[in-house]
């Protein structure tokens, strides 16, 4: 049975929402540094999603089975796994020195100005090689903060641009489950997606490494002398599996036992298996309220949808793109419905399932090509899940970091360059043309 369109199913999310940001927003305004972690989002959540079954219930869904059927969502599931072996791969590399080998190795010999580009190029490699942003958030971000550290960075500008290299190979990746969903909901290729994504997506990667080298206020970084390079090998252990196309859970699992191991026979202190269990146990608790959060939205996501409130939405930008046919309309109604979804999923690879559909009858009805709706659509839902304050990538990287999601909103400079970088395209060709509507099915590039 088709579900029905409802508004209402929507308020969920903005009660949640307006809990979070409001408290944070008012014990800020009473001088508290720390006023956003006064009230914790998976407790913030809670009536959001008491509402949220309220809702289900009466719009005659099976409210608690929905709401466990998000919960256990495998990407959901995978996205905790993930966030969980992250931290323990973040505390054990931290505890046996692995952080203070990196510095002594290479950092110090980079000069101040290329230490932020350099931490964003690494991101955006590792992320297109592997195709997630998550797994190289938790990769990359143990190194990045031993390089604020001892550089004297802002760890808020570093943590910046690890999220920027890690959305900009996230969205170009031909294996990245958002590419892959992108190119099959629009009719292409992921190879035709990437192509007319690269085009923009690289103008943005440049203007962002050269903004980086310029607000980079970093001082020589000064090598610990008495680190051994050894401890380094669990890093480059993780980036080459990595690259190599291995399971990000696999990675971070033998990255672990490999980090263990070489702490045992190289770090400063003796490192034996009950500061090994310690470590990881104490990496599964820095991580705990971002996985119940992701547990709690992928509940909460999946009762707004079943109550008609993603239905409505996409019905809503439908109508507000109705009233014109021209290419220009169609570009701006794919990505508002892009941006939305996500910020009502917090999911960039479930905001493209829920919205690509509509996507594909706006694109073919505005006659945006089929490589170009599904490049933008990728482009809005990466660009917007990495800005957003309570999504996994800001999340990840604030938990690993001990920071506020809010602080790295306006550091993760390639995001917002992304953004305006991907308006200006859209915008240009529209001025020198007015498309014709494709006939429906056309998957012509």
């Amino acid at each position: 049975m088709p579900v029905r369109p409802s508004a209402l199913a929507l308020t969920p999310l903005l009660l949640f929402l307006a809990l979070f940001f409001g408290a944070g927003l008012y014990y800020t305004a009473h001088g508290d540094a720390m006023g956003f972690y006064q009230l914790h989002a998976p407790v913030a959540i809670l009536p959001a999603i008491a509402l949220g079954l309220w809702i289900a219930r009466r719009a005659g869904v099976p409210a608690l089975d929905t709401l466990l059927k998000g919960i256990g969502n495998p990407d959901i599931v995978l996205m905790c796994l993930i966030f969980l072996l992250a931290g323990a791969f973040a505390m054990v590399t931290r505890q046996i020195g692995a952080v203070d080998a990196v510095v002594a190795l290479g950092i110090g010999s980079l000069p101040p100005a290329l230490i932020l580009p350099g931490l964003f190029l690494v991101a955006g490699f590792l992320s297109l090689a592997i195709g997630t942003s998550m797994g190289t958030i938790a990769a990359v971000t143990p190194i990045a903060l031993g390089v604020s550290d001892a550089a004297g960075i802002d760890r808020a500008l570093v943590l910046g641009a690890v999220i920027g290299g890690a959305t900009f190979g996230d969205n170009l990746s031909v294996i990245s489950d958002t590419a892959i969903a992108a190119a099959r909901t629009q009719g292409c290729t992921v190879r035709e997606k990437f192509r007319e994504n690269l085009r923009i997506a690289l103008p943005a990667a440049l203007l962002t490494l050269v903004l980086l080298g310029i607000v980079g206020e970093a001082s020589p970084v000064e090598p610990a002398g008495d680190a051994s390079p050894w401890l380094v090998l669990p890093y480059l252990l993780v980036l080459v599996l990595a690259v190599a196309g291995l399971d990000v859970l696999v990675v971070l699992g033998i990255g672990l036992v490999v980090a263990a191991v070489f702490g045992h026979f190289f770090g400063a202190q003796d490192y034996g298996l009950a500061s090994f269990a310690d470590d990881i146990y104490g990496g599964f608790e820095s991580v705990v309220e971002i996985t119940l959060l992701a547990l709690f939205i992928g509940g909460l996501a999946a009762l707004m949808k079943a109550s008609g409130g993603l239905a409505w939405l996409a019905g809503l930008i439908a109508r507000i793109a109705g009233g014109n046919d021209g290419r220009r309309t169609g570009e701006w109604s794919i990505a508002g419905l892009a941006a939305v979804t996500d910020v009502f999923t917090a999911n960039n690879t479930v905001a493209i399932l829920v919205s690509g559909g509509m996507a594909r009858d706006i694109a073919q009805r505005h006659g945006v090509p089929p490589a170009r709706a599904a490049s933008l659509l990728d482009i809005f839902v990466c660009a917007v899940q990495s800005l957003l304050p309570y999504g996994a990538q800001i999340l990840l990287a604030a938990s690993l970091a001990g920071a506020s999601p809010l602080s790295l909103i306006g550091q993760a400079h390639y995001c917002w360059l992304l953004v305006a970088v991907t308006v200006a395209f859209m915008l240009w060709p529209a001025r020198r043309r007015r498309a014709v509507p494709l006939p429906a099915g056309n998957e012509a590039a």
